[in-house]
């Protein structure tokens, strides 16, 4: 089972009946907090159930983690396959069906507005899952059936062109990310024994293979470990083992991408830990079958992972992601969404204010809109 299958079930969708708690002086329906040199953050949750077509689009409140405002859309399509942003400028949201729909993000109150040209067909064949997006704002990358699919984004509408070269082929990958620096890209390789694909992103956003790709699991305890839900720091590399119920960690080389295996990895997780998220120096691991979240303290030298205090933390969660300041976590069920108060010392989680009730799971991310001033 992989984290997509996880996933897709069939559930009804029904109205969302909103609970907002700890919302700002705004209040619900209220502008965005803003002010000091960054802008609101806006989180974003598209559809991850088969049959669920609503969509989720919430201003964070910075003082306690809830939503100062919440807006709830109908999309024209039912389930997903992944979600990312480029830059904060352009949303886009993948389709097993061979689309991805695109969204303008408005940069004042994150309100979304379809793309012209959307959705944008992948063509025969295409199956596209996880979405990737350079640091760069420029290209996108989309894991898709033993291939990765690769754009440039307009910067002016959003319109995405083939990189030449795109499709390039890969291992079987559900899920990828870019490293911080621009420079790599990761996959997750769900071909047996299971590993991480490494490719160098060129100037033109063209992948090349890292020699020595894709990179084995050391240490793995089955024939195809099925790896899954890939994060990356900038000096290290994370996978959730769903096959082993552990987190494999990877040190990166910055000339060429070469990974090299964390001492002490893979680290020991919940039963199927298919979504990880990043904030600040720890790491988090949504164990699905077992409904918990493992925390990890990340050694910044090392990448050593040790638990914090209390791991691992009780949720019925099937996706998770962590906002930009570090401080919340937020949390999909399959019939919600709430979120968690990280400590910043040791990273122990603590339920939050955030209660937003609905019939299906989302992908999430949380998009960091830019200050006035820089507007």
């Amino acid at each position: 089972m992989n984290t997509l299958r996880a996933l897709s079930t069939y559930v009804v969708p029904v109205a969302l009946l909103l609970a907002l708690a700890g919302c700002g002086s705004n209040g619900a329906g209220g502008g965005p907090p803003g002010g000091g040199e960054s802008g609101p953050e806006v989180l974003f949750g598209a559809p991850a159930e088969a049959l669920l077509n609503t969509f989720v689009d919430a201003t964070v409140n910075p003082s306690t983690g809830g939503f100062s405002s919440v807006s709830i859309l109908v999309v024209p399509y039912l389930g997903s396959g992944g979600i990312a942003a480029v830059g904060a400028q352009f949303l886009y949201v993948s389709l097993p069906n061979g689309q991805l729909f695109g969204y303008s993000i408005d940069q004042t109150t994150g309100t979304l507005t379809s793309l012209a040209g959307s959705p944008f067909s992948l063509g025969p064949g295409a199956s596209p899952q996880g979405l990737a997006a350079a640091p760069n704002g420029h290209f996108l990358y989309v894991a898709d059936a033993s291939r990765i699919d690769a754009f440039s984004v307009d910067s002016v509408t959003g319109a995405l062109t083939p990189i030449t070269g795109s499709p390039f082929t890969s291992g079987t990958n559900q899920q990828l990310v870019a490293d911080p620096s621009g420079k790599f890209l990761y996959a997750s390789d769900d071909d047996p024994p299971g590993g991480i694909l490494a490719f160098t992103i060129g100037p033109t956003g063209a992948l090349t293979a890292v020699p020595g790709s894709p990179f084995t699991i050391p240490g793995q305890t089955s024939a195809n470990s099925q790896p899954v839900g890939i994060v990356d720091t900038g000096s290290f590399v994370y996978a959730g083992l769903t096959a082993d119920d552990e987190i494999a960690a990877f040190s990166i080389d910055g000339g060429t991408g070469a990974l090299a295996r964390v001492p002490g990895s893979p680290f020991s997780a919940g039963s199927f830990p298919n979504v990880l998220a990043l904030a600040n120096s720890f790491l988090y691991a949504a164990n699905w079958q077992d409904s918990s979240i493992s925390a990890y303290s990340i050694d910044p030298g090392s990448g050593v992972l040790a638990p914090v205090p209390g791991s691992s933390f009780a949720t019925s969660g099937v996706e998770i992601v962590g906002e930009p300041s570090g401080k919340y976590l937020y949390v999909s069920t399959g019939v919600g969404l709430g979120d968690y108060n990280i400590d910043p010392a040791t990273g122990a989680l603590s339920p939050g204010v955030t209660s937003l009730s609905n019939e299906g799971g989302l992908w999430l991310t949380v998009v960091q809109l830019p200050s006035p001033a820089a507007q």
